[in-house]
C-alpha cells in the first residue's frame, strides 16, 4: 500500500515554518484568504538585527560613529519585507528560476486576475530595486513578451539576506543558465504550480512538497558505494481535506531531451532506491509511486516516448511496473486525484 494513514501528519517541507491553521498545507503558496500569506514562517515576518544594539547613527563611546556593517545593512532591508516579500524569496531561492507568471500564481492568486498580476508586478520591482532578485537577459515568451516575461533569479542581497537569516550558506545561482537547465527548471515549476492551483481549488490536499535538491535521497548501493537518487519533485497528497490516507509521490519531469535506455536507468535507481529500505523506514512501510510527467516540443513526439518508455519498464523484469505512472503533464491532478491503490 502507498497510502498512510493521516490521523497524525508528519509533514516535511523546504523551510521550517510554525503550523498554520490547517497544519497539513504546503508552505509554499498564499492563502486564499488574506492578501499575505499565513503560511509564512512567523519568526521571519519581522527581522530584526543581531547586532549589540548599536545602529548606523548611534554614538560610539569614544564619541566616533559604529560604522555600518554589511549584515546590519541586510537586516535593515530584512526589515521592510512583508510576509509574502519573504514567501516570493524563498520561492525563487527553492526553484533557482521562476518566471512572473509562476510568481503571481504561487503568491497572488488570491487576488482577482487583474490586481494580482499587478500587484505581483510592483512587488516584483521592488525586490530587484533591492537586488533581492534579478532577472535573466532572457525572457519566457522572447523579448515581446515584455516584463511578464521576465525570469527571476535570487540576487546578491537576496542572497546575503538567506544566509543571514537561516546561518547556512544559499547555494550559488546561474545568471546565464543554458536554454535546456532553465526549460527543465521552469517545466519543475508549472508542475509546483498545477499542484498548487489544485489545492487552492480543493481539487486534492498538497501536503508537502518538496523540490530537488531537497527531494533527493541517500542510500548505499552494492559494494557500500553512496549512492544520491535524484527526483525533481516530492510531494504528499490527499484526494480530500478529509480523507483518511495520504499518497506519496516521486515527481520526474521529463522534456524529451534524454534518450528512453536513460530513464530506463533512473528507473532502475527507484527501484535499488526501493530495495534499500530507508523511504519505507522514514514513511510508515510505504515507498512512493514514481511519476513520469513527460512532455515534448512536438505532442506527437511526446507520446511516441511515453508509449515507449511505458514498454521499456514493462520488459525490464528487475523493475515492479505497477510503481511507474507514465502521463502528460496535464494528467498529473487527475492521477494524484484517484489516489494510489498499491
Amino acid at each position: 500500500m502507498n497510502r498512510q494513514h493521516t490521523s497524525e501528519i508528519d509533514v516535511e517541507v523546504h523551510v521550517e515554518i510554525r503550523p498554520a491553521a490547517d497544519s497539513r498545507v504546503v508552505h509554499h503558496f498564499a492563502s486564499t484568504r488574506t492578501a499575505t500569506s499565513s503560511l509564512v514562517n512567523s519568526q521571519s515576518s519581522v527581522v530584526r538585527a543581531t547586532t549589540d544594539g548599536a545602529h548606523s547613527g548611534t554614538s560610539h563611546p569614544s564619541g566616533s560613529r559604529r560604522p555600518v556593517s554589511v549584515r546590519q545593512n541586510i537586516w535593515s532591508i530584512g526589515d521592510t519585507l512583508s510576509d509574502r516579500d519573504w514567501a516570493v524569496l524563498r520561492s525563487v531561492a527553492e526553484h533557482r528560476f521562476l518566471s512572473v507568471s509562476q510568481i503571481h500564481a504561487l503568491h497572488f492568486a488570491d487576488l482577482s486576475s487583474g490586481s494580482g498580476l499587478r500587484i505581483a508586478q510592483r512587488v516584483l520591482v521592488r525586490l530587484r530595486e533591492l537586488r533581492l532578485l534579478g532577472t535573466l537577459e532572457r525572457r519566457v515568451g522572447g523579448v515581446r513578451a515584455g516584463s511578464a516575461g521576465l525570469v527571476h533569479y535570487v540576487d546578491a542581497n537576496g542572497e546575503r539576506l538567506l544566509k543571514a537569516e537561516s546561518g547556512q550558506p544559499v547555494r550559488r545561482h546561474l545568471t546565464d543558465p543554458s536554454e535546456t537547465f532553465l526549460k527543465h527548471t521552469l517545466a519543475i515549476a508549472d508542475t509546483h504550480v498545477s499542484l498548487a492551483a489544485a489545492h487552492r481549488e480543493q481539487r486534492l490536499e498538497l501536503l508537502a512538497m518538496q523540490i530537488e535538491p531537497t527531494a533527493w535521497r541517500q542510500y548505499i548501493g552494492i559494494g557500500g558505494a553512496r549512492l544520491r537518487l535524484k527526483p525533481d519533485l516530492y510531494a504528499e497528497t490527499a484526494i480530500s481535506a478529509d480523507s483518511e490516507y495520504e499518497d506519496s509521490w516521486f515527481i520526474e519531469v521529463d522534456r524529451g531531451t534524454e534518450s528512453i535506455p536513460t530513464l530506463v536507468r533512473k528507473c532502475r535507481d527507484y527501484e535499488a532506491y526501493r530495495r534499500s529500505g530507508i523511504e519505507q523506514d522514514r514513511s510508515e512501510g510505504t515507498f512512493p509511486q514514481i511519476v513520469w510527467s513527460m512532455s515534448a516540443n512536438d505532442p506527437a513526439k511526446a507520446e511516441r516516448r511515453r508509449v515507449a518508455l511505458r514498454q521499456a519498464i514493462d520488459k525490464d523484469r528487475a523493475l515492479p511496473s505497477e510503481l511507474f505512472h507514465i502521463i502528460a503533464p496535464d494528467a498529473l491532478v487527475d492521477l494524484m486525484q484517484e489516489g494510489s491503490d498499491l
